[in-house]
């Protein structure tokens, strides 16, 4: 930054950021505000997992050499192990994430549980 002002790359990096996929965009629910918030939601999940995994290389690395550089970190290649626990904590992650999506779509299917719309309107009813 130069009198405070970003660099053009900076603003490129930015600009590529906002930069919308080609096709169409997939929607799960009907509501706007909630497909919204789903979509930050999961960017975020996604950034934090990355970050998981950089910081599982970092502890692989240091485990085994004592040291690191950025190059190390940027050259590591998990083997099929920490690929497959990487998997693993990766797919529970999402899960855990998406438990109340998961769990009202299975009280729908069963039928016997009143979905979060209709717990919410009947706690307002109640007053």
């Amino acid at each position: 930054m130069k009198d405070g002002l970003p660099s053009p790359e900076m603003l490129d990096s930015i600009a590529l950021a906002g930069t919308k996929a080609k096709g169409k965009r997939p929607y799960f629910f009907q509501d706007p505000d909630v497909e919204r918030v789903l979509s930050i939601t999961m960017a975020v999940a996604g950034e934090l997992a990355v970050l998981r995994q950089r910081l599982d290389t970092i502890e692989e690395l240091l485990q085994e050499r004592g040291s690191l550089c950025k190059a190390d970190i940027e050259a590591f290649a998990p083997d099929s192990a920490q690929q497959a626990a990487r998997g693993r904590w990766t797919q529970e992650y999402l899960a855990r994430i998406l438990r109340i999506v998961q769990q009202e779509r299975e009280a729908l299917q069963r039928g016997d549980e009143p979905t979060s719309e209709e717990a919410g309107l009947s706690m307002t009813e109640d007053r």
